[in-house]
Formats: C-alpha cells, sequence, structure tokens
C-alpha cells in the first residue's frame, strides 16, 4: 500500500509544475523578456515581479522551442510586403496554432501574476 501511496505521489509531482523549477529558458530570453514587459507596464519593483512571474508561468506551460517558434511568426507577421511569401507565417494553420498556445500561455500568466 505505501508503494502504491509514494508511486502516485510521484506521478503527481511530475504533472504539476514545481515553483523554482529550472526550464530550457536562455537566461538572455527571460530578461529580453522581463525587460519588455516592464517598458509596458512601468519601471517598478511591483512590475518587476508580475513580469518576472509571467515568464515563469509561460516557461512552465510551452518549451522554448514553441515559444521562440510563436515569437518569429508574429514578428514575421508584422513584416511589410512580401506578399504571398509571408503567407505562410499569416494563414497557415501551423502559424495559428502555435499563436494560439502562446496566447493561451500568457492568458495564463496574466491571470497568474496581473490580476
Amino acid at each position: 500500500m505505501r508503494r502504491v501511496f509514494l508511486t502516485l505521489i510521484s506521478a503527481v509531482g511530475l504533472l504539476l509544475p514545481v515553483e523554482g523549477q529550472a526550464n530550457d529558458y536562455p537566461t538572455d530570453a527571460v530578461a529580453d523578456y522581463v525587460l519588455g514587459c516592464m517598458a509596458a507596464n512601468g519601471q517598478t519593483a511591483t512590475a518587476l515581479r508580475q513580469c518576472s512571474c509571467s515568464i515563469d508561468v509561460i516557461a512552465s506551460l510551452l518549451s522554448f522551442d514553441d515559444y521562440t517558434t510563436a515569437e518569429t511568426i508574429l514578428r514575421m507577421r508584422q513584416v511589410q510586403g512580401g506578399g504571398e511569401r509571408m503567407a505562410i507565417f499569416r494563414e497557415t494553420p501551423f502559424a495559428k496554432d502555435a499563436i494560439d498556445k502562446l496566447r493561451r500561455a500568457q492568458t495564463e500568466a496574466e491571470v497568474r501574476c496581473f490580476l
């Protein structure tokens, strides 16, 4: 019985993000996010805490590869011109799915860190 209990506890622990758990986001990407977030939300200690929390939540929900893919797609959508060549970043299910995942993670971060 004890073995089953310990196995269950271990399995649940793997499913829940642990506060302070390491993620695969490089320090410069985290710093870039926090600086941009603070620029948009004020250069205060509160904004620093909220923005740091926000990137931690996003990192717990999205791999760094998924995050950079979505960020790249968003940047490419801002490119003026390009015509049909840029349609891959606007109209494909892959691009839309990547952006949707990022938006869901951002929404969760907003709820957890800013409200």
